[in-house]
């Protein structure tokens, strides 16, 4: 299964992201508009929502929004807040051994992402996967930071903003896990999630957020698919999130277990998962490194390293293949 990657870095919002949205717009349009663009909120009250949850945002999605034409369809997008549903499953740990570290796969359609790395510096800088063309799916900032998500095995859905956009804001504002809790449990998610955070000192947790209930703080260093209990259970079999937990809690209760025994870890089964049929398969892990500012994206043969003070604009095309056959990396 190959899969393209973009490495982009431009400061402020400009012409490289005006170029992405354009590339990414006719796909993101056709997903938005899939129940109508009536059953979704309109452009006042989502500029309402975000302006009274994430103020900070506003002058940058302004920005965005000059750059799409200030036309009224980008705009509710973009504002991310009551969006359709969609599903990944992924595993996410964070390592609170020095080096201190955020290694997670994401698992999706390979067909339906959009495989852009952004280094930013809209409120701070960051580097992150982008999601739904100025959302996050994980990423890291200045500060240390690291975070990601993953479903959290539930079908209820609520008002609140598309869970890509709050770590978008995480990322902008905080500094800490603590901050990242705040915000968590302040900001309204439309979808149950769970984000796993650690920063510079070591400090990591997961949140259950759901639209229906209160965000619960965990205190566990992991995150799979499923948040107290199994509430979709047919989702829970088809995504394994249960033996993908009890791995990765089998992984850490080791002694001698060490990084780069964790990454290794998350390129074998059950945290590797190759249904890239069915739009679950792996397509890549990322490694985030609070202490020193770095990140890399890791295949079964092949890694790909981007920090703050080196970063490299490039596109690459990998072969994001199971473990034990040969991958390929392309410039």
């Amino acid at each position: 299964m190959y899969i393209f990657l973009n490495a982009v870095r431009e400061d402020k919002p400009g012409i490289k992201w005006q170029e992405l949205f354009e590339k990414y717009w006719p796909f993101y349009e056709k997903w938005y508009l899939s129940e109508g663009l009536r059953n979704r909120p309109g452009f006042t009250t989502s500029f309402g929502k975000l302006k009274k949850y994430m103020p900070e945002l506003i002058p940058v999605y302004e920005k965005l929004l000059a750059l799409t034409g200030n036309k009224d369809t980008p705009a509710r997008f973009l504002s991310m807040y009551c969006p359709p549903k969609y599903l990944s499953a992924c595993s996410q740990l964070a390592w609170a051994k020095e080096p201190y570290a955020l290694v997670r796969n994401y698992d999706y359609d390979a067909h339906k992402f959009e495989g852009a790395l952004l280094y930013t510096n809209w409120l701070q800088p960051v580097i992150a996967m982008s999601d739904c063309i100025w959302g996050v799916l994980d990423g890291i900032n200045q500060s240390g930071l690291s975070i990601s998500l993953a479903f959290g095995g539930r079908k209820v859905t609520g008002d609140g903003f598309g869970i890509p956009i709050i770590l978008r804001y995480i990322l902008e504002t905080c500094s800490t896990t603590a901050e990242a809790v705040n915000v968590l449990q302040r900001v309204p998610s439309h979808m149950a999630y769970n984000v796993t955070a650690i920063d510079a000192l070591g400090n990591y947790t997961t949140v259950y957020v759901s639209p229906d209930r209160s965000p619960v703080v965990t205190g566990l260093p992991y995150g799979t698919n499923h948040q107290l209990l199994i509430d979709w259970e047919d989702y829970a079999a088809a995504t394994y999130t249960r033996e993908r937990q009890f791995y990765l809690e089998t992984c850490i209760a080791n002694p001698d277990e060490d990084l780069d025994g964790i990454i290794s870890r998350f390129l074998e089964k059950p945290l590797f998962n190759t249904k890239y049929e069915k739009g679950f398969g792996t397509l890549y892990t990322s490694v985030y490194l609070p202490q020193q500012k770095k990140m890399q994206l890791i295949w079964p043969k092949n890694s790909w390293t981007q920090s703050f003070d080196d970063f490299t604009e490039q596109k690459i095309v990998v072969n994001a293949t199971p473990p034990g056959a040969k991958g390929s990396l392309v410039k």
